[in-house]
């Protein structure tokens, strides 16, 4: 995204022009905004393609194409006209990466993200095909992740079913490696074409490769027609489900309606468009958007704001080939060192390294044995120090006078950074780290590197929480703060009721518009993210002891003298349960973990899984665990510390809660433990070890 230039117009029909989204050989796109508040991609014939009539034929068929089609899955067609003899067309604005943006930024999607993405492409397809076209060329590129789910763009070759290509001889129509073998061909095109171009599209998004490839185009289009797609890195069922799709013979691949039954994602599964990486993504792209068509406050400065958030911003139409020259390399330099200088410009998240998972089948482990750590590394982990937290390709901990980043892979040192309380880190997004220094200033790092970026004076004596919009934090007086992702300014501060102050932990939760705080001393207080006015309380949930809330889909559960699930909203009661010990007395519950449509905690001495929806008991583990130990699922295991008589890791199977194997470490006095990338990190005083998963 780049701002207006010389030469580009201000305003384009009803649309205030707002930059550039993309720019090359055949025209340009903006990003514009009309008189109701309306953001539009506006997309813009060159002046001198504009007599071309093959061109402006296909520039007027993609308008004609997105308009007949009725359907929450593309984008809409707000306008289009010809001005100044130029024609544009202006279409809904979507802010969320393409699928290969997404793919390549955040890697390859799990099974349950293929499966709702084809579902939500095959439903898409249906109605494109209902309207009577043939979209023709469907990629990874022309596939936009909204917060409302997939999104379909770019119709600029989309022709009736019953049209043939327009192209001449030699020319071909669509991206090589994902048009059918019959639009290679040059043969009549149907519906079934788009099915094939789905399946190559759910190759890559479940691989990051491509399902056809060669050294050259014509090399990949023989392998379209003659070759065998690329299975590597495809699960055995979704090769199951994919084949079909590419098959040779138009007349053999399913219909959309057979796609959408037979890719039906799990039931509760997440959506990655709705959480995780790709979801804060595309929320980060939204909040750019309203805050570049903010009116600007009385007596601030703008330009350098809005040159910040058009660069962050990703298209929602279809980016045309880049153009060149110095102008533009200049340009592009310039643009890079305002990004290098800017504290809110954020790079995007690196991969993530997965380790390879273990398999008893294989020999890899004994059921019941003791494997050997990845690594381990004496990084000095300082006793304040809260669990280790993995951020893509680091793991973060507290160390001695500070907080440090670790390689996940091999345990060397990627950066440290001095005079940070030890004990106040999260990450924020995946994207930053943000952490507490001895001043209260809150300070965020990218992950990777360690690189500064936004400080904010807030005067905080504990990090609490953060969401999608601010940072949450307890000063130094006892008040709570919130402070913006988006500008680092202070948004509210609130007192905390006197019964409440002095005694709040840092084991908070936020979600749905509340932050649930818990007290050492088993109570709940929850306030409004808006304004930090308390929303309601509930008292003597654990006796004497600091709770562990967790919060999800506007749902929090909470451990202590039962496990219970409460509507975060305003505190009802969905369903709680008690436990006991092995003598029959009550007991408490430890801190619970919630993924998918359960939740794990540990009953009094043993691991238990329970239904999310009622808190039916799916089954107990004998497998001991520590009362402070939160367990948590990576791989197809779940993973606990037991250190009440030495200091062991134990697994079991997330399905049968059988057993799994046990990691002794040596006895220590300060213990954590964190998952991800297919590891499980543990904290065990001054040392740090990755331990395999299976």
């Amino acid at each position: 995204m780049k701002p207006l230039g010389v030469g580009d117009p201000v305003r384009l029909g009803p649309y205030r022009l707002l930059g550039v989204l993309g720019e090359g050989g055949m025209g340009k796109v903006y990003v514009g905004e009309d008189g109701t508040g309306t953001v539009a991609a506006i997309k813009v014939l060159r002046p001198e393609l504009a007599h071309d009539g093959h061109l402006a034929q296909r520039f007027v068929r993609e308008a004609l194409a997105s308009q007949a089609v009725r359907s929450p899955g593309v984008a809409a067609v707000l306008g289009a006209q010809t001005e100044g003899g130029r024609p544009w067309i202006a279409t809904e604005f979507l802010a969320g990466p393409t699928l290969d943006e997404a793919v390549d930024t955040h890697g390859p999607l799990d099974e349950a993200g293929v499966r709702a993405l084809a579902a939500s492409i095959a439903r898409t397809l249906a109605d494109i095909h209902a309207a009577g076209f043939v979209h023709r060329d469907l990629k990874p590129q022309n596939i936009v992740l909204t917060s409302t789910g997939p999104r379909v763009i770019d119709f600029g070759i989309a022709r009736p079913e019953h049209g043939l290509t327009l192209t001449t001889t030699g020319q071909i129509p669509v991206t090589p490696g994902y048009g059918a073998p019959e639009q290679v061909l040059g043969q009549r095109v149907t519906s079934a074409a788009d099915v094939f171009s789905l399946g190559a599209v759910l190759v890559h998004a479940a691989t990051g490769g491509r399902a056809f490839e060669a050294g050259h185009v014509a090399a990949v289009q023989y392998e379209v027609v003659h070759g065998e797609p690329r299975w590597n890195g495809l699960s055995p069922q979704l090769h199951a489900l994919v084949a079909p799709l590419l098959a040779k013979d138009a007349a053999a691949r399913p219909g959309p309606a057979r796609i959408v039954t037979a890719f039906a994602p799990p039931r509760h599964s997440d959506r990655v468009w709705r959480r995780g990486p790709v979801a804060d993504a595309i929320r980060e792209r939204e909040r750019q958007v309203r805050r570049l068509t903010a009116p600007p406050a009385t007596g601030t400065v703008t330009t350098v704001t809005r040159r910040r958030l058009l660069t962050g911003l990703a298209t929602g139409g279809t980016v045309l080939a880049a153009g060149g020259g110095t102008t533009a390399w200049w340009l592009l330099r310039q643009e890079r060192a305002d990004r290098a200088a800017d504290p809110f410009r954020i790079p995007p998240a690196v991969r993530t390294p997965e380790a390879r998972l273990l398999s008893a089948d294989d020999g890899d482990f004994v059921v019941g044995g003791s494997p050997k750590a990845l690594w381990r590394a004496d990084v000095g982990a300082d006793p304040d120090s809260r669990d280790p937290l993995p951020v893509r390709d680091v793991v973060v901990i507290g160390v001695y006078g500070g907080v440090g980043a670790f390689n996940v892979v091999d345990g060397k040192k990627r950066w440290q950074v001095q005079d940070l309380l030890p004990g106040h880190y999260l990450s924020l997004s995946d994207r930053l780290v943000v952490a507490l220094d001895t001043d209260g200033t809150v300070r965020t790092f990218v992950p990777s590197t360690g690189r500064a970026k936004w400080t904010a004076d807030a005067d905080a004596a504990a990090l609490l929480a953060a969401d999608d919009e601010a940072v949450y934090v307890m000063t130094k007086d006892h008040r709570l703060r919130s402070v913006g992702r988006a500008d680092a300014r202070i948004r509210w501060t609130a007192r905390i009721p006197p019964e409440f102050r002095g005694r709040i932990s840092v084991r908070a939760a936020v979600d749905s518009g509340r932050l649930v705080l818990a007290t050492v001393d088993g109570h709940l207080l929850v306030v409004a993210t808006r304004d930090g006015s308390e929303a309601w309380r509930h008292l003597d949930q654990a006796k004497d002891a600091a709770l562990s809330p967790v919060a999800r889909d506007g749902v929090v559960y909470v451990n202590g003298r039962t496990l219970a699930a409460r509507r975060i909203t305003d505190g009802t009661r969905i369903w709680s349960k008690e436990t006991r010990d092995m003598y029959r007395a009550p007991a408490e519950w430890g801190p619970p973990t919630v993924s998918g449509d359960s939740v794990y905690a540990l009953a009094g001495m043993f691991p238990e899984r329970r239904d999310t929806g009622d808190g039916g008991k799916k089954w107990t583990a004998r497998s001991d665990a520590s009362g402070d130990s939160r367990i948590l699922l990576q791989g197809t295991g779940v993973w606990m510390i037991d250190h009440a008589y030495k200091t062991d890791v134990n697994a079991v199977d997330v399905e049968t809660g059988d057993g799994g194997f046990t990691y002794r470490l040596p006895d220590a006095e300060h213990h954590g433990i964190a998952v991800g990338g297919n590891r499980a990190f543990v904290r065990n005083d001054a040392l740090l070890c990755a331990l395999p998963v299976f």
